[in-house]
């Protein structure tokens, strides 16, 4: 038999997973709408630009269409077909001229390309079958292993295809793939530089946004997904396999793979864009519309709708997709974009204990994996930095605004640099969460690079299109005088210290730190802020140029972190004495010693010393923003110890000396010393 005459039965009832599932001798299909009519499967031969057949699933049970396909093989070609009311006002948009993909599916024959003709009213009957991806029917094996339950420590966020599309030791059939991640040579990167968990950027498959199509640009972030399990073919050709085997060598380095979903909207956009999937399936299901206007879409997400999670469909192909992505890649854990859409309720406002963040908590494949919210969107409410429910982590802006700010030279900053070296308590100590709750960056995929936060103190995003509307206006940067490139030694030097002070003040802060992939390379993207649709050089790591002393310093610092208990522990600071010991967990420094309330008061202070001990070890950290050196005095030390300098972010090259009474802090410079038994 061929895919021309092949027979649909409803014998076997709704298979107990969604989608197409392998068995019984066939396929079962399966999809939910409450608002179709009925639903087509369409079957295809590869190379052919419309399907061979059209087969009604026959079966109903509750919102759940389905059908068996008895003798059907694996590697079949299929989408969907929705028929209903094309009633706009209603929240209802069926057009059974558009193929659907299969919000279930877990491989595409192709990428998605934006087409008009994707978003053209029924009543031109424009076939898109020739322009919307196949889905394939695997059986994927869901026996995958990933790491012990544990915190991720330093966290290394990979644009997957701008990681390698200029790597020299990567194969060039490998670069702007997944599969570059298990190349020996980024392999030793990430062990030498000391990453304990990649976070790897979207790698579901999704469409560019409509406005860049016209401006000839494409989406290289990947944050507008049409397919949640289906990886896009253009990161993982492998599928499945590919991101098995990558996870599964990270895993023998010791290096924990965190993956970004983004859940909380799809790429078909708002009334305007592209019905590709859950649009033409059932609109008025899938998305949140309106009360009093269903035809119109929320947009909580800034991206043109946001998925209805709330309800109950949705929020199962939300927990589908990340037991998936655990059972069949070993997957360690997840970043959620716009993770305040995943806690909002039917009335539209944010509950940490909602149905779905309950449901990822007492998952039993996912209650042990670690979770990491992004803890904002656009919505009403929708900042929630602190107020998500453990065992949830949460990015951190505060820290990221506080710490450039202190290092700008911002005034009366000393007590909210404090704050962040502390964990954040103010945020997270209320929910019984640890510091580790804090996920601390200084830079990330949005927003300026390390490197461009001191060379530029305006965004130029001109590049993008929108004539340099979009990005952040507020970035917290500075130039040392000069906007962008510059060949002066005496600037450049001036900000390579100010990017290392920042680095050593990510790596002494108590919390989960999180460098961007290129940070530690000296990346650049020109002053652009927003560079998702930059696939070019302006996002491709420049390995050949990479500032190798840049990256010998990040070594250090995930060393120092790594070999001292009293930088890594997960706890609050209580400045209270450590057990069987005369001293403090903490002690805050001003140059003569504790910190006094006039000290924290005065607004004119930019320096602040921290003295970390746990049982046995202590390090001692003095962050210094002003451009003039300061004299400080050394605290006591144990009985029998004494302070050696072990780093210098002004002098990078500075040998380990030992330190007595006094010593003189570079300015714009973090010094930090260790205590040691003489």
């Amino acid at each position: 038999m061929n895919s021309a005459n092949r027979q649909i039965t409803a014998e076997f009832g709704p298979a107990a997973r969604l989608g197409a599932v392998p068995g019984n001798g066939g396929v079962h299909f399966s999809v939910v709408s409450q608002n179709a009519d009925y639903i087509e499967l369409c079957l295809f031969d590869a190379g052919q630009a419309h399907e061979t057949q059209r087969l009604r699933l026959p079966g109903r049970a509750g919102d759940v269409h389905f059908g068996f396909v008895p003798g059907l093989p694996l590697g079949s070609l299929y989408g969907l077909r929705a028929y209903g009311p094309y009633a706009p006002l209603q929240g209802h948009r069926f057009d059974p001229a558009k193929l659907l993909a299969d919000p279930y599916a877990l491989q595409l024959d192709r990428p998605f390309a934006y087409d008009p003709v994707l978003s053209a009213p029924p009543d031109r009957a424009t076939d898109t079958a020739p322009l919307v991806p196949r889905a394939i029917v695997v059986d994927l094996a869901r026996d995958a292993t990933p790491m012990a339950p544990g915190r991720p420590g330093f966290t290394y966020e990979v644009l997957v295809r701008g990681f390698s599309m200029r790597h020299p030791h990567v194969r060039p059939e490998m670069r702007g793939t997944l599969a570059a991640l298990a190349e020996p040579a980024v392999l030793d990167h990430l062990t030498r530089l000391g990453v304990e968990t990649v976070e790897l950027m979207p790698l579901a498959a999704y469409v560019d946004e409509r406005h860049l199509f016209a401006l000839g640009l494409t989406n290289v972030w990947g944050y507008n997904p049409i397919t949640h399990m289906a990886p896009d073919p253009r990161l993982a050709p492998g599928g499945y396999a590919q991101i098995r085997n990558v996870v599964a060598a990270l895993h023998r380095r010791g290096i924990r793979v965190l993956l970004d979903v983004v859940l909380n909207h799809s790429g078909e956009s708002d009334e305007q864009g592209p019905t590709l999937c859950y649009r033409g399936l059932d609109n008025l299901l899938y998305y949140r519309t309106h009360p009093d206007d269903p035809g119109l879409l929320i947009n909580d997400t800034g991206c043109g709708n946001t998925m209805a999670v709330e309800r109950e469909p949705v929020s199962r192909l939300v927990i589908d997709t990340l037991r998936c992505y655990v059972e069949a890649a070993g997957i360690d854990g997840f970043r959620y974009d716009l993770g305040t859409v995943l806690g909002r309720e039917a009335d539209g406002w944010f509950n940490p204990h909602a149905p779905l963040l309950e449901k990822i908590r007492q998952d039993p494949v996912l209650e042990s994996r670690i979770h990491v919210a992004e803890p904002w969107d656009i919505g009403p409410g929708g900042y929630q930095v602190g107020h998500f429910p453990p065992p949830f982590l949460e990015w951190q802006d505060r820290f990221r605004d506080d710490v450039r700010r202190f290092w700008q030279g911002d005034s009366g900053l000393a007590g909210a640099l404090a704050t962040r070296l502390a964990g954040s308590a103010d945020l997270f100590q209320a929910s019984g969460r640890p510091p580790s709750a804090s996920v601390n960056f200084l830079a990330a995929h949005d927003g300026f690079s390390l490197a461009d936060i001191v060379a530029y103190r305006s965004k130029h995003n001109d590049a993008n299109g929108e004539q340099n509307r979009d990005g952040h206006h507020d970035n917290h940067s500075w130039n040392h005088g000069v906007e962008g490139p510059c060949e002066d030694a005496a600037v450049v030097a001036a900000r390579l210290r100010d990017v290392r002070a920042m680095l050593a003040t990510l790596f002494v802060a108590r919390g989960t730190p999180l460098l961007t992939a290129g940070d530690e390379l000296g990346r650049t993207q020109s002053g652009n802020n927003n560079a998702y649709a930059q696939d070019n050089a302006t996002v491709w790591l420049d390995w050949e140029n990479a500032n190798t002393d840049l990256t010998g310093f990040v070594q250090r610092l995930a060393r120092l972190r790594a070999a001292h208990p009293a930088l890594a522990a997960d706890e609050w600071l209580t400045g209270e004495n450590l057990a069987d010991e005369n001293f403090p967990d903490a002690i805050w420094l001003s140059e003569r010693g504790i910190m006094r309330a006039e000290d924290w008061a005065d607004t004119r202070r930019h320096m602040l010393g921290l003295f970390l001990r746990r049982a046995g070890d202590g390090v001692l950290a003095f962050f210094n923003a002003s451009f003039e050196a300061s004299v400080v005095d050394m605290p006591a030390t144990r009985p029998d110890h004494g302070l050696k300098l072990v780093l210098a972010s002004d002098r990078p090259e500075t040998a380990q000396q030992w330190v007595s009474q006094s010593f003189v802090l570079g300015p714009r410079s973090v010094t930090i010393l260790v205590e040691v038994a003489i």
